[in-house]
């Protein structure tokens, strides 16, 4: 039995039986024989262009879409932002995800510096967006404008690098979360692979191009068991989606390097931590839980090892990102055409001290001056890796990276942090 596309388009083309021709203008005739069939399928025809224009000018989540920017006012905010102190040397730094918690900091940190800071944020539901709006009171009090939108956005892209000559992106903006990607795939590869693609069509188009630093993971290593992890490590057997998405990420950000000229630095980042941080971190809930009186589930892996991480505070993150953009280089490349090579860089961002999940835990409760309640579980099948733990030559060479604060000092700070925001007091958490 022949298919309706068999009979519609021939197996080889330009040999068309005359029998067929005349079969399909009998049937287009009877198609389009009346005036008012005519008529329904061009409506049908607009119809189906305006949709098609709309998905292309709105590739955004329609649950994050946002089309309040713009106007003169929404300009004037964002020329301010990015409003350069420093007499000299100074950058203007457009920085995606910037109410999320690297990139808050690092933003508070660019504008203390001198540098312009203009932020970008969706504020989708993956954690609390209460913290996130938290976040982006405090980067207002210090000058930082965020605009709400999506990266997907290209035409809000284009308009940012209109209103303004960034010299640097730092891109921080992604979906995270390993076990989240086993819920919600679909949100890694929009905010990871497709966000990514977007940012880098407008940069590329950029003229001039900015310099772009952008956060990768240490995840990329994936099943790799030769510690401590170096940039130079194989990086082809991810555990999980998140971590195949990055891992794209970096072949991606290559290849507009290669093609475009477009001055490009990955971080490899080892599970940040710290005051402002992501409530679906293991330390962050740990802590509420122990607050509450709740229990709080351990994992270990084979054999009964405990899990280890090299836990890195977020002050030796936002070092390395700085120092990744003071050495960043130049692109190369003017309107999406390149003049030469540019600078292609990775870097792995850790302590260099792995701590076991357990010890975790013990310095929480001495913090917290509260016994944990555990249940200690096997690590089951959801993309979890047993360790990390980051070999940092490659960026101590390259921009003097080193990491001063150990897992005791910033849990501590953290934990001070976490009280003040939440309000607890004599026992309880105060709503």
């Amino acid at each position: 039995m022949r298919s309706l596309e068999d009979e519609l388009f021939p197996s080889t083309p330009g040999k068309v039986k005359i029998e067929r021709t005349n079969m399909l203008n009998r049937q287009f005739y009877r198609c389009f024989a009346s005036t008012s069939t005519m008529f329904l399928w061009a409506l049908f025809l607009i119809a189906l262009t305006a949709s098609y224009l709309s998905f292309q000018s709105f590739f955004v989540d329609p649950r994050h879409r946002h089309l309040s920017w713009g106007g003169i006012q929404w300009e004037k905010q964002v020329r301010n932002s990015a409003q350069i102190q420093k007499q000299r040397g100074g950058f203007s730094v457009l920085v995606t995800g910037s109410a999320g918690f690297v990139g808050t900091h690092v933003s508070l940190a660019l504008k203390k510096r001198g540098d312009g800071v203009v932020g970008l944020d969706n504020f989708n539901n993956y954690y609390d967006p209460s913290l996130k709006k938290a976040r982006k009171s405090l980067l207002n009090k210090n000058g930082i404008f965020v605009v709400d939108g999506d990266l997907n956005d290209a035409r809000l892209l284009s308009k940012l690098f209109d209103i303004v000559a960034f010299t640097h992106v730092m891109h921080l903006a992604a979906q995270a979360g390993v076990r989240y990607a086993m819920e919600n795939p679909g949100s890694y590869v929009h905010s990871n692979i497709a966000g990514l693609v977007t940012l880098l069509e407008a940069c590329k188009s950029a003229n001039p191009q900015p310099s772009i630093v952008w956060a990768s993971s240490s995840s990329v290593y994936g099943l790799n068991d030769k510690v401590p992890f170096s940039e130079l490590d194989r990086t082809d057997q991810p555990a999980s989606l998140y971590a195949a998405t990055k891992k794209a990420g970096e072949e991606i950000t290559h290849t507009y390097n290669h093609i475009y000229g477009l001055s490009i630095t990955g971080l490899r980042f080892f599970t940040v931590y710290g005051p402002w941080g992501r409530p679906d971190m293991a330390y962050f809930s740990f802590t509420r839980n122990i607050l509450q009186g709740k229990p709080i589930t351990v994992y270990r892996g084979k054999n009964r090892v405990d899990l280890a991480r090299d836990f890195t505070y977020i002050d030796d993150i936002v070092k390395g990102c700085l120092g990744s953009l003071d050495t960043s280089g130049k692109s190369t490349g003017s309107g999406g055409k390149k003049r030469g090579a540019a600078p292609y860089r990775i870097f792995n961002l850790g302590n260099t001290s792995p701590v076991t999940v357990p010890t975790l835990v013990s310095i929480l409760e001495r913090h917290l001056k509260v016994k944990a309640k555990k249940n200690i579980v096997d690590m089951p099948g959801n993309g979890d890796v047993p360790f990390t733990h980051a070999n940092i030559s490659l960026a101590s060479r390259e921009f003097g990276y080193k990491p001063t604060t150990d897992l005791q000092t910033g849990l501590k700070k953290f934990v001070k942090w976490y009280l003040s925001y939440y309000g607890y007091n004599g026992g309880k958490i105060v709503d």
